[in-house]
């Protein structure tokens, strides 16, 4: 099959530090590939792929302070992708909704993941406006927030395991990883850290939209705590030691979050995570088995010294069966292939082998990509 794949140009895919939808791309184009898929990959100039990359910035966007504006840098990107549209069976565009009107105007089908929140009234208009576009969601938790929309899917976020090495023995410290921002929560990791008596290991970026947030509310705390260590965003094999190393993984959230890559990140690692009911987090987290899924900080804080009770294999094997990147890439062939109205059986075997001889890529959407 001739596959578009679109990326959003923020980071290069995969990303040299954070970003997750960008890394979801990675896992995603890269297995199709392996799949035996002809993939056109349009991403930023600096990404690394076996795919035929298309550069559409020179430079990942956040990274390049020479870079135009996230809107016309992305406007140009599917000028690109549509231009060649008939190259391809199908495009499967991660930009978001600016891909819409573009899709409309061409015969060759889009379909779009929707990898941001969909809770707020103007992002969910936008959506809204082309509601016969395909969507794919990557909880079944977000979708819920967007009605009469033409939603094919749920499949769920996938990372290569091959990257994060399972530690058996657990370390002496909490982690939280990602973005500061009031969302995620770092100022309620600190108070879970605190009142746990445990130390906290900060990795995370702060974007210019969250620099006041950081400046008046994070950075105070982490200079009167003396339990936390703040040491900015860490690359790939950072985070591989920094999760595998730690005790438990904090994800106090405030805010319907469609996925949390960390998360399965921590997991693969064997690290539980202790995390806070919102969005996706219960169809990620196995509660009392591979971390613990709380309702308030208080629950956050007693959860801490149940985490010796977590088989940190347990949590190893949840990702392997739910959250890999070939469980991804089942899902979003049988969406492919549905929206075609073709049958692939022979991909269907490729991904059979793939997976140790089952394959569940013929299972509706919501199932397979789970």
């Amino acid at each position: 099959m001739r596959i578009g794949v679109v990326s959003p140009l923020v980071e290069s895919v995969p990303p040299t530090l954070y970003g997750g939808t960008e890394r979801v791309v990675s896992n995603l184009t890269e297995e199709l590939v392996r799949r035996g898929h002809e993939v056109t990959l349009f991403a930023s100039g600096d990404s690394l792929t076996s795919a035929n990359l298309v550069p559409c910035a020179p430079r990942a966007l956040r990274l390049d302070p020479e870079a135009p504006d996230f809107v016309t840098a992305t406007v140009f990107e599917l000028g690109e992708v549509y231009k060649r549209a008939n190259e391809f069976d199908i495009i499967h565009s991660h930009a978001d909704w600016f891909g819409f009107a573009f899709a409309e105007c061409v015969t060759t089908p889009t379909v779009t993941t929707a990898h941001g929140r969909l809770d707020i009234p103007e992002i969910a208009y936008r959506y809204r406006r082309s509601a016969r576009q395909p969507l794919v969601s990557i909880s079944h938790d977000q979708m819920t927030f967007l009605a009469d929309v033409n939603w094919v899917g749920t499949v769920h976020n996938g990372i290569d395991t091959s990257r994060f090495c399972p530690r058996r023995v657990p370390g002496d410290y909490l982690v939280f990883l990602g973005r500061i921002s009031p969302e995620k929560g770092p100022d309620r990791a600190v108070e879970v850290a605190e009142r746990a008596g445990m130390r906290l290991v900060v990795a995370a970026k702060v974007d210019p939209a969250d620099r006041d947030y950081y400046e008046s509310v994070v950075a105070p705390l982490f200079r009167r705590s003396r339990r936390v260590e703040f040491i900015g965003e860490v690359d790939e094999a950072g985070k591989d030691e920094l999760l595998g190393g730690a005790y438990a993984y904090l994800f106090p959230i405030d805010w319907p979050e469609p996925f949390g890559l960390t998360m399965i990140e921590a997991m693969a690692t064997g690290t539980p995570v202790i995390a806070m009911a919102r969005g996706s987090v219960p169809e990620v987290v196995a509660h009392g088995e591979t971390g613990f899924v709380c309702n308030s900080l208080d629950e956050m804080v007693a959860a801490v010294e149940r985490v010796s009770d977590i088989d940190r294999l347990a949590c190893r094997r949840r990702v392997e069966q739910l959250f890999s990147a070939a469980r991804m890439a089942d899902g979003y062939e049988e969406i492919y292939s549905r929206i075609l109205g073709r049958k692939l059986s022979h991909l269907h075997s490729v991904a059979s082998y793939a997976n140790g001889g089952t394959s569940d890529a013929g299972l509706p959407a919501s199932a397979s990509g789970r």
